[in-house]
């Protein structure tokens, strides 16, 4: 039986780490998560499962696509140890454009999610027809 793929949207401040950088680098750790909420999605991300990567910070936009390469393993925090996971991604492809917040919030087809509703979560799941509405949104 073939496994569904998920979709998620993952936040980074693109001082931090951008998805320029996520291509240079051909694969990441997607760490220092510490919130509970998003650190509770990062343990039902799978294998195969399809990213799209956010800017947050000045550029509030969706900028790129990942795949996850391995799943939630311990992301080692001195003050709690246990309690965070990372998982790995890599590049898929670049938007062809950005899709800025302000697009994002005028489509009525996605108003219901996450990002607009929890606007301080870092992890989200999306779904399939909110991954391919912002990979449409890319293309015009």
């Amino acid at each position: 039986m073939t496994k569904k793929i998920s979709y998620w949207l993952l936040k980074t401040e693109p001082e931090t780490f951008s998805y320029q950088q996520l291509v240079k680098d051909k694969k990441t750790h997607w760490n220092g998560v510490r919130n509970f909420q998003a650190r509770n999605f990062l343990k039902e991300v799978s294998v195969g499962d399809l990213v799209i990567i956010y800017h947050s910070g000045e550029e509030r936009a969706a900028v790129g696509v990942a795949e996850v390469i391995r799943e939630a393993y311990p992301d080692p925090d001195p003050k709690k140890p246990g309690d965070w996971v990372q998982i790995d991604i890599k590049p898929v492809q670049a938007l062809s454009r950005s899709v800025s917040l302000k697009e994002i919030k005028a489509d009525s087809r996605l108003i219901d999610l996450l990002l607009i509703r929890q606007s301080r979560l870092s992890v989200m799941p999306i779904s399939a027809d909110h991954f391919n509405i912002l990979l449409e949104l890319a293309s015009y």
